[in-house]
C-alpha cells in the first residue's frame, strides 16, 4: 500500500509529540507505585488499548462532528492548533499541563484500582491535544491510503508508549528528573512548531474560503 511518506512522518511526529510518553513517565510512576511489575505491566497494556479505540473514534467520527455542529475543518484546526500551542507552551516550560491531568485525579488514581481506563488512558493519553491532533489529521486524509498511514502511526506510537511505560523505572534511574524534563521540552518545541503550522493553515485556508484572497 502507498502513501504519502511525508503525511506519514506527520502523522508520527505530530502524535508523538502530543502524547508525550517520556513526559508521562514520572506520571506513570507516581499512579503505579504500589502494583507489582506484572501488575503495571497489565495496566499499561489496558491504558494503550483503551487510547487506542478512543482515538480511533474520533478519527473515524471527526467528519460526522464537523457537519453535526457545523464546524469548518478550518476553524478546528485553528481551535486544535491554539490547545496544541498551550499544550506545547506548558511543555517548554516544564509544567504540567492540565489538559491531561490534574493533580485532583492524580491523587483519586492512587486511592482506586481502576487507573487504567481514567486517568491513564482517559485523559493522560486520549486526552483533548490527541484528540483535536487525531482529527485534524483525519481531516488532511484525502484517500484511504492517508487513512491508512493515520492508524499505523497511531499503533506505532502507541506501541513505543507501552515499552516506555514498561522501562519507566528504567528510564528514571537513567535519564533522572532532569533528563526528562530536558526531553520534554525538546517534544514541546517541536509540538510547538506543528500547532503554529496547524494555526498558519487554518487561518489561510479560512481566508480562501472567504474569497478574500
Amino acid at each position: 500500500m502507498n502513501f504519502s511518506i511525508e503525511f506519514f512522518i506527520l502523522c508520527i511526529s505530530s502524535l508523538f509529540t502530543v502524547l508525550d510518553p517520556l513526559g508521562n513517565v514520572p506520571i506513570f510512576i507516581s499512579m503505579t507505585q504500589d502494583y507489582s511489575q506484572k501488575e503495571r505491566n497489565l495496566i499499561s497494556l489496558k491504558a494503550i488499548f483503551f487510547s487506542f479505540i478512543v482515538l480511533t473514534l474520533f478519527a473515524l467520527i471527526g467528519e460526522f462532528i464537523f457537519s453535526f455542529y457545523n464546524i469548518t475543518i478550518h476553524s478546528f484546526r485553528i481551535a486544535g492548533g491554539l490547545l496544541l500551542f498551550k499544550i506545547s507552551l506548558d511543555m517548554v516550560e516544564s509544567k504540567r499541563s492540565r489538559t491531561k491531568t490534574t493533580p485532583k485525579e492524580e491523587k483519586e488514581a492512587e486511592e482506586k484500582e481502576a487507573i487504567a481506563f481514567t486517568p491513564l488512558a482517559i485523559p493522560l493519553i486520549a486526552g483533548p491535544g490527541s484528540i483535536a491532533t487525531i482529527m485534524i489529521l483525519a481531516s488532511e486524509s484525502k484517500n484511504n491510503n492517508d487513512n491508512f498511514a493515520i492508524f499505523f502511526a497511531l499503533a506505532i506510537v502507541l506501541f513505543i508508549t507501552l515499552l516506555i511505560f514498561r522501562i519507566s523505572d528504567i528510564l528514571s534511574n537513567r535519564l533522572g528528573r532532569s533528563g526528562l524534563r530536558i526531553m520534554k521540552r525538546l517534544m514541546g518545541l517541536i509540538l510547538m512548531v506543528i500547532s503554529i503550522e496547524f494555526i498558519l493553515k487554518g487561518v489561510k485556508d479560512s481566508i480562501l474560503s472567504w474569497g478574500i484572497l
